[in-house]
């Protein structure tokens, strides 16, 4: 049976301005609004409830690098929220989480740091999601620079029954590309763990939408940036595949 999906659309912030990139790639960077807060409050028109922060400078560096920016998009905006790139301590948790940001993405220090991860999860329960970004099976850290030996099931497993709220898995080779999603590897970690899981990279059409919603129960939403800019997926559409239920 297939079920409901949430459209995270996305918002990738670079030097202060929103871009996608393709494959991960900072030197394969296309601005589409020099306004994301604009950029936001066009996605709470279009009917969007939720919007997917990224922060990329944060990505590479290792600490948030985009801080006005994602503030005035909480500020000005009622979409809920959720926030990933160079969060990796519980300062910089605690911090978005009392801006009033809804979710806060953990990937690499998902990998690095397991026990911050968990006891992120016990203090703000229902508000950490686990990024899971991979690159021919194996997951990448540092803004998809780093190299890991580990497969995401291994990754997603560590924290089962640890009050995640969510998991977003990237397939990097797809991201930005346009090319549809990965559904085979998404619905494979959602068979592997009870924790919903989010697909991101590659959407194209609202069919995309269609073979996510039927694929697994446990596959929750699915991101969508480049196809929504470029109008390949028009907003209504996709949230009535996303709402269709067979």
């Amino acid at each position: 049976m297939s079920r409901a999906l949430t459209i995270y659309p996305a918002i990738d912030l670079k030097s202060g301005v929103c871009v996608r990139l393709l494959h991960g790639r900072m030197d394969q960077a296309t601005v589409y609004n020099e306004d994301p807060t604009a950029q936001a409050e066009i996605f709470a028109k279009n009917d969007f409830t939720w919007v997917h922060i990224v922060d990329l400078d944060g990505a590479f560096s290792g600490k948030s690098k985009n801080r006005t920016v994602v503030e005035a998009i909480l500020a000005n905006t009622a979409l809920k929220s959720q926030l990933g790139g160079g969060i990796r301590d519980m300062a910089a948790v605690e911090l978005w989480l009392g801006l009033g940001m809804a979710r806060i993405i953990l990937g690499t220090a998902a990998v690095r740091d397991a026990d911050f991860v968990k006891t992120a999860c016990c203090a703000f329960p229902g508000q950490i999601v686990v990024g899971i970004d991979a690159r021919d099976g194996r997951v990448k850290t540092d803004g998809w620079d780093g190299d890991t030996s580990h497969t995401p099931q291994e990754i997603a497993k560590r924290f089962e029954d640890q009050g995640v709220a969510a998991m977003v898995y990237t397939d990097i080779s797809r991201d930005g590309a346009l090319t549809g999603v990965n559904v085979e590897a998404t619905a494979a970690l959602a068979d592997a763990v009870a924790i919903p899981v989010i697909a991101s990279g590659g959407v194209a059409s609202v069919r995309d939408i269609e073979q996510l919603a039927g694929a697994h129960d446990n596959i929750e939403g699915v991101i969508i940036g480049r196809a929504l800019y470029d109008g390949r997926v028009d907003p209504a559409a996709a949230l009535k595949a996303a709402s269709a239920t067979k």
